[in-house]
């Protein structure tokens, strides 16, 4: 069979176009000024990083092998490991079952269960040790510790496998029904298989929130890294021992994110090929309705009911002494402030990266982003314990300022200002920059007349994130924050340490309001509460 001139004639014009496209995606510019400007961001956030490395090296590696070789280092390890395992278990638990009974049942009630599944985010776990510790007499060690930060940590699973969970298609499920399975076979062998990226992401990242987490384990006495840390830090007398076991919790926080790759699954969908998404059948829980229930009551009466129970019943106690309400305004103003300051920092180091992640993607702008996350995989005290080091030595004039402060924020949370400003980014294709550049738009022309409009909600919303991060963060702020500023967080900490736990309460209870916002948030956008089950 001969083609059709006319049809010959076409295609070889839709190819030459193909190609001229294509060429001139390949010429597309390689962007030095956003490449070098996130080069210098990437610098600037990963000095404590890299003042930790040479300052541990520096002690050379007898030192090392003295001070990571006793039985205390071993018991340390024990400790933390098993805390990290205890907790992400109980949590994948508790974030799997609340998961499916919201979205894939017909659960009564299920999204008002979303949002108090959710919720325990806006209760950081230093306020949650304080108050059982505070309701519960001698609730202190290990398993108080793992009790806490199950509760506060399960909705890291909770929310992405909701979510994941929205997306995924039912075609397999449903196809495993027709053959005769049960629905707790399709569960386990089918839907969770759908959706292990979700599984497995929120499990590491409860593990890695468990390993750096510092108020609660020293709250309720437990030995682990962190405490160890802060304790040879703040008593003065082994500075050394605690950069060395600094950088050994920093090898087992990176062992965990290797771990974190590799358990991806590049090919996983959850959604289907083709446009719309179809709806799963719910399962109808019958008889298992009030048990349901009852489990899911009771988790948020435990995550949530006992710190609000016990902020309530100390309120009044802790701003019934004179002047009680001003040293509370001045610790919730001297919070916004430093945490604007951090926020606004972070933002302008993340501005330029995100925009390359978006705009250039490429063998450099992954790089730069992975290095980006170094710092955000270690725990606040050790950010603050190099920082602090790194001021005294080499900046001492930024020393106690809020400059070395928002230094230590933006180390922490520069991957959240990234991954906002490249989401929002990613909406604009890079061909409408080529487009206005080759009508004789100059660079900074067509940033500030079109990509940063339509960056802007990216950057909003970023910025947003990273400020309500930064006023939750207290390590960090306890070791950077200037001479004679206190803040909610660490008005809290000094509070809680002398068992002054009334003078304590207003600080806790204005930081869980202050958090409950973006949290509501975070939940309305997995689709969770918009979400209506098939007929």
């Amino acid at each position: 069979m001969t083609a059709h001139p006319e049809a010959t004639a076409a295609d070889s014009s839709k190819t030459m176009a193909a190609a001229r496209y294509a060429g001139a995606m390949s010429a597309r510019p390689k962007r030095p000024l956003l490449l070098a400007l996130s080069a210098v961001a990437v610098a600037v956030a990963l000095i404590p990083v890299v003042y930790l490395a040479v300052r541990t090296a520096q002690a050379g590696w007898a030192a090392i092998v003295e001070d990571l070789g006793t039985v205390r280092v071993a018991r340390l390890a024990v400790h933390t490991l098993g805390l990290a395992v205890v907790v992400t278990a109980g949590c994948l638990v508790l974030g799997v079952g609340a998961a499916v009974l919201v979205v894939r049942t017909d659960l009564p009630g299920r999204r008002g269960f979303a949002v108090l599944a959710a919720l325990p985010l806006a209760v950081p776990t230093y306020i949650a040790a304080f108050a059982w510790r505070s309701t519960v007499d001698g609730f202190a060690g290990f398993w108080a510790a793992a009790l806490v930060l199950t509760l506060c940590s399960y909705p890291y699973v909770f929310l992405p496998v909701a979510a994941a969970l929205t997306k995924a298609d039912p075609a397999q499920e449903e196809v495993s029904r027709s053959l005769g399975r049960t629905a707790w076979q399709t569960l386990t062998g089918v839907t969770l298989r759908q959706i292990r990226p979700a599984l497995t992401g929120g499990g590491l990242l409860v593990a890695l929130y468990v390993l750096s987490d510092f108020g609660a384990v020293s709250i309720l006495r437990t030995d682990t890294f962190t405490r160890a840390i802060f304790v040879a830090f703040d008593l003065g007398f082994d500075r050394t021992g605690a950069l060395v076991l600094a950088a050994a919790l920093v090898v087992i926080t990176m062992l965990i994110l290797a771990g974190e790759e590799a358990g991806r699954r590049k090919d996983a969908r959850y959604a289907p090929l083709g446009g719309t998404r179809r709806m799963a059948a719910p399962f109808h829980l019958a008889r298992l309705r009030r048990p349901a229930v009852f489990a899911l009551a009771a988790v948020a009466a435990l995550a949530i009911g006992v710190p609000a129970v016990s902020l309530a019943h100390r309120m009044l106690q802790g701003v019934s002494r004179p002047g009680a309400w001003t040293e509370v305004a001045a610790a919730a103003g001297n919070s916004l402030w430093l945490s604007a300051a951090g926020a606004a920092f972070t933002m302008l180091l993340a501005l330029p990266l995100g925009l390359l992640n978006a705009k250039a993607p490429g063998r450099a702008s992954r790089l730069l982003d992975r290095l980006g996350y170094l710092g955000h995989a270690l725990p606040g005290l050790v950010i603050g314990l190099s920082l602090v080091s790194f001021g005294v030595s080499f900046a001492y004039p930024l020393y106690q300022t809020a400059w070395l402060l928002a230094l230590g924020y933006a180390a922490l949370f520069l991957p959240l200002g990234v991954a906002a400003v490249a989401g929002a980014a990613a909406h604009a294709p890079p061909v409408l920059d080529e487009v206005a550049r080759s009508l004789g738009r100059g660079p900074l022309t067509v940033f500030r007349t079109l990509t940063l409009p339509l960056t802007l909600p990216g950057i909003g919303a970023g910025a947003a994130l990273v400020f309500l991060t930064c006023m939750k963060e207290l390590p960090a702020t306890l070791l950077l924050r200037p001479t004679g500023v206190d803040t909610l967080a660490t008005e809290l900490w000094t509070n809680t340490t002398v068992a002054a736990y009334a003078a304590a309460a207003p600080y806790a209870a204005l930081l869980v309001l202050l958090s409950s916002l973006p949290t509501w948030l975070l939940t309305a956008h997995t689709g969770i509460l918009t979400r209506k089950s098939a007929p």
